[in-house]
């Protein structure tokens, strides 16, 4: 008997529909799949979004809504998101407004930030918000002392507002209290707090600006750890600076470098993610790359020893995509499985246990996860199904 398949994501996965239930006249394909949202780990402020302050230490759906676009977890249990119309929501901690909701009250379960629907991407730090709009402007929200929100200024504000009125920009990035940005012409800029050289301007000053690296026009991607920060060019080349204890720069000492420095030589990096001291990277080719602090065993290596510059996680070549919590790490395989490790005080890992684990080790079975976004010691994560 013939079948038809209808794909419904890009990891093979597929529903079935005999010619015989079509010849019964059952031709209305099944619904499509939709992207739904899921959290765990530590629920203090409410992070998890599931109405409530219970730690998880399994993935719980957050709500009924669904069609989630992308994710982002701060570093201080702020949370935001978007949906495929666009639309922006937040929740979790908002003591400095971060939330964009015009208020400093906690919420949570997620909450429609206004009412547009032209957000593109998004990006929290400790406590501040940033984000871009289709139409190419920038804004920002939320805690200000190092004039991370780019205004010229150390105001805190609690609902978004755009910086200045360049129409350019197409990726941001944030550090704890730094903040970085791509601009359309393959311009990297940078500003707010600057410790250990964190913003790249081979100084320590803070500026409440933004204000353009050096004067290079072929930046791609950009992450930002608390106080160091990892780039690739559009040739492919991986790039680091900022505070290089525990060798989490990935230069091969425990140096700080104020400026940008090239990591080893290769072309063939495809994405990046800074934890707490330590990063990890994946390769155009599908391997796993990890270097720096690794005393929870966040690296994955299957021990705690630290690492200063590149090493490969095992030999696998299916990985996918990849985040750095603070001192755990969680990645999705081609085949749509996900995978932790390291440090699972609050249930972080998702592995329905605490036990710390040096090694990636799969959640549960399902073979529907998209993304993954991981905060101070939570996850969230996006699964198709």
């Amino acid at each position: 008997m013939a079948v038809l398949v209808y794909p419904y994501q890009q990891y093979g996965g597929v529903w079935n529909l005999t010619s015989q239930s079509q010849a019964q006249g059952q031709t209305t394909w099944p619904t499509p799949p939709v992207p739904r949202l899921f959290s765990w780990g530590n629920n203090l402020y409410g992070q998890l979004g599931l109405g409530n302050i219970t730690y998880y230490s399994s993935p719980k759906q957050v709500g009924s809504l669904n069609n989630w676009a992308s994710i982002s977890a701060g570093r201080n249990n702020t949370n935001l998101a978007l949906r495929t119309d666009s639309t922006l929501w937040s929740w979790g901690y908002n003591v400095y407004g971060q939330l964009g909701l015009g208020n400093t009250t906690n919420y949570l379960s997620p909450k429609q930030v206004g009412a547009l629907t032209n957000w593109s991407q998004t990006s929290v730090g400790t406590a501040h918000s940033l984000a871009v709009k289709t139409d190419g402007t920038l804004w920002s929200w939320g805690y200000n002392n190092y004039g991370e929100l780019g205004f010229g200024n150390i105001t805190n504000y609690s609902s978004p507002k755009q910086v200045g009125a360049l129409t350019t920009w197409s990726f941001v990035a944030t550090g704890a209290n730094s903040s970085f940005g791509i601009k359309t012409d393959g311009t990297l800029w940078s500003w707010g707090y600057n410790g250990q050289g964190i913003l790249g301007q081979g100084n320590t000053t803070a500026y409440s600006s933004p204000k353009q690296v050096g004067a290079l026009t072929n930046w791609k991607t950009i992450s930002a750890g608390v106080f160091n920060a990892l780039a690739i060019k559009t040739d492919g080349t991986l790039w680091g600076w900022g505070y290089g204890a525990a060798g989490a720069i990935g230069l091969g000492n425990t140096t700080s470098y104020s400026s940008p420095k090239q990591i080893g030589a290769l072309t063939s990096w495809l994405s990046i993610s800074s934890g707490y001291i330590y990063s990890m990277a994946l390769k155009s080719d599908g391997t796993l790359w990890v270097w720096g602090q690794n005393n929870q065993g966040q690296l994955g290596l299957g021990n705690t020893t630290y690492y200063s510059s590149p090493k490969q996680v095992g030999t696998l070549t299916n990985w996918l995509s990849i985040s750095a919590g603070n001192y755990f790490a969680s990645s999705i395989k081609t085949d749509g499985t996900l995978w932790s490790w390291g440090l699972n005080s609050g249930g972080q890992l998702g592995q329905s246990n605490v036990t710390k684990y040096s090694s990636p080790k799969q959640v549960g079975s399902q073979v529907y996860w998209t993304k993954i976004s991981n905060g101070q010691a939570y996850g969230l994560a996006i699964a198709k199904f």
